[in-house]
């Protein structure tokens, strides 16, 4: 999956949280909103310089569930339920998470469905 199907892909299953998500689309889809937020904060320092962030916050907004499903169909594509997600919620639980975006998928059908990437 390229940058641009990432994204797409990213939209269109806006809260689609069944399924599996390849690693390439996990990391493509954060880059995305990380370079679109970084835009986003620099635009509001330019234009309103102060304390208030409406774009970057509108972004935050427009993007949080998109995000949601996605992490937690790349947890899915793991193995692992999306209930895992809330391991955030501590501070080991971000270094799991982030190992666990790092490895790849399991091979072959899982219980959350098909693989993505279509290895038999």
């Amino acid at each position: 999956m390229n940058f641009g199907e990432a994204i797409g892909s990213g939209f269109r299953n806006y809260v689609n949280f069944s399924g599996r998500a390849p690693r390439s689309e996990f990391w493509y889809w954060s880059l995305f909103v990380l370079l679109v937020s970084i835009g986003a904060n620099i635009i509001d320092s330019a234009l309103l310089q102060n304390e208030l962030s409406p774009i970057g916050m509108l972004w935050g907004l427009a993007t949080f569930l998109p995000g949601l499903a996605v992490g937690v169909r790349r947890l899915h594509d793991i193995d692992r339920s999306g209930w895992w997600l809330l391991i955030v919620l501590t501070i080991i639980g971000i270094f799991v998470l982030l190992y666990w975006d790092c490895v790849r998928g399991t091979a072959g059908a899982n219980r959350f469905g098909p693989d993505p990437l279509g290895a038999a």
